[in-house]
């Protein structure tokens, strides 16, 4: 699907092809999407954005048409921020802000913690920290976020049922998780990510990145308990969701940050999709008002 006003490029960048749409003018924005989605998560929010900044909203690898390694460990949030790391020294930039949401928000965490010469701004959106999820997991969590640990099974038991009705399984998610019904979803975007999700790579791909999260992403961020994101962050929350109804969302990522703000926004975790323009209109404001 493409993202109005936005140019379609792909490119072989740290050792895989990545795919990512760009438009707008001003400095450079890095807008990540998550889990089941891929960049059309954007097709609302992005033109908005593009009034004042160069938006770049690629695939990460495993979704959409980027590349899909086979090996678990090419799918630990380390290497998915070298791949945004590559991709914008590609287009010319040093430095950056970045938006990321569900896995795109651990990908931006991860990228803020290891390259923060490189990026000016972070907003994270309706997650909590990896290690905080697993390190003391309760049974509600596990309950909602049982997925962490289907998908994570050894390949290919949850491929394979996955891939009897990709679309049964991937909307039980999208519907899943606070404050969802298809109708929240525009009817493109959702056949966008239906027509990602049918692809048996893209299967394996997103299993993987649940399998690295258990193995390589506790593993790291357990090393990084200490570290601290310096560049001002904004956490998004939706009033509705999983993570809202579990944890206090801001006050989990209040230790993890120098300098940090949270609002909720209305809906469940995918915000993003039920409710675009608040989310562009925070998202401007913050980066608008940091810049």
């Amino acid at each position: 699907m493409a993202i109005p006003g936005f140019a379609n490029r792909n490119e072989t960048l740290n050792g895989i092809e990545i795919a990512w749409s760009e438009g707008g003018d001003g400095p450079p924005l890095l807008l990540l999407h998550g889990f089941p989605q891929t960049r059309a998560l954007w097709a609302k929010v992005a033109p908005e954005l593009a009034k004042t900044h160069r938006v770049i909203c690629p695939d990460l690898r495993g979704y959409g048409d980027s590349g899909k390694p086979q090996s678990v460990s090419a799918y630990a949030f380390r290497e998915m921020a070298r791949d945004q790391l590559s991709l914008m020294a590609h287009l010319g930039y040093a430095r950056f802000a970045v938006a990321g949401h569900d896995r795109g928000g651990r990908v931006a965490h991860r990228l803020a913690l290891d390259a923060s010469e490189t990026v000016t701004k972070l907003c994270v959106m309706d997650i909590v920290p990896t290690h905080t999820l697993l390190s003391d997991l309760r049974m509600d969590v596990a309950k909602a976020y049982y997925h962490w640990f289907f998908l994570a099974q050894p390949e290919p038991f949850p491929d394979r049922m996955i891939a009897a009705d990709p679309d049964v399984y991937y909307e039980s998610c999208l519907l899943g998780w606070g404050a969802a019904n298809l109708g929240d979803f525009d009817a493109d975007q959702l056949a966008a990510y239906r027509t990602a999700w049918r692809d048996p790579d893209s299967i394996r791909g997103m299993c993987n990145d649940y399998r690295a999260a258990l193995i390589h992403d506790f593993a790291d961020d357990a090393a990084d308990l200490e570290a601290r994101v310096t560049c001002p962050t904004l956490v998004l929350y939706g009033t509705d969701g999983a993570m809202a109804k579990t944890y206090d969302v801001a006050e989990s990522w209040a230790g993890k940050c120098t300098d940090m703000r949270a609002k909720a926004l209305p809906g469940g975790h995918f915000f993003i999709d039920s409710a675009p323009e608040e989310t562009a209109e925070t998202l401007r404001g913050f980066f608008a008002e940091m810049s």
